[in-house]
């Protein structure tokens, strides 16, 4: 009996690797239709009662998204996506340090937006143990396979920027009247500093606390610096 279960619970794990490395694999070349964040949380607004987001979302290419864009949630959430492997070890553990110094405050975290992307297209929010070493797996194989430029183009078009209006281009149609091509330094800067909660905060209708962010996000997209072959003419 012991052995029986033994068995199955290995041949569930050879299968469930399996199709976790094909999905990735799939999702390479292939836009992901829906994630399991945007139905938890279509989920739980039904369930709350109050008012139903729904999903829109509007994929377009890297290419069709601002270079701005791009550089404000790079100088936002991860200053060194161009360096780390999925992992920004020292981001990680000054983490750490400030989670034992401010001990029963707020945490700290030190997510990459490779371990974001991985978390938004193939996981659920929350910070237990095991969702983080998904996420952790996840991490490592969308670095493998997809590479930099992948990632962030799936990130820009999956990630939340407003409850239930995922993606670049869906925001910048909805609040910006016209597409993401054409968002404007200010405006990606601003869009990125609502990122860690965009159910809190509004990027179109900025607090003094998210216009502080901003001014922070565009001094550090100066350093920012895209690959070359990212963009054929680049945009502003």
């Amino acid at each position: 009996m012991v052995r029986r279960i033994a068995l199955w619970f290995i041949r569930f794990i050879l299968a469930w690797l399996i199709g976790s490395c094909a999905l990735v694999l799939v999702y390479a070349l292939v836009r992901p239709p829906v994630t399991p964040v945007m139905l938890i949380n279509l989920i739980a607004d039904i369930a709350d009662g109050g008012q139903w987001h729904g999903i829109e979302k509007r994929w377009v290419d890297l290419e069709a998204i601002s270079p701005s864009l791009v550089r404000a949630v790079i100088a936002a959430e991860d200053t060194r996506f161009f360096e780390h492997h999925g992992f920004d070890w020292e981001a990680i553990e000054q983490a750490r340090q400030l989670n034992e110094r401010y001990r029963g405050r707020r945490l700290y975290g030190a997510s990459t937006i490779s371990m974001q992307t991985a978390k938004n297209v193939f996981l659920w929010h929350g910070r237990n143990y095991l969702r983080k070493a998904l996420e952790a797996y996840f991490t490592v194989l969308i670095e493998a396979v997809w590479g930099k430029r992948r990632i962030m183009e799936v990130y820009l078009n999956v990630v939340e920027f407003a409850p239930g209006v995922y993606g670049a281009e869906a925001a910048a149609n909805r609040y910006w009247r016209k597409p993401a091509s054409r968002i404007t330094s200010a405006e990606a800067a601003l869009m990125a500093a609502v990122l860690p909660n965009p159910r809190r905060w509004k990027f179109w209708q900025p607090t003094p606390y998210i216009r502080k962010r901003q001014a922070t996000i565009l001094a550090r997209m100066n350093d920012v610096r895209l690959p070359g072959d990212w963009y054929v003419s680049p945009r502003r």
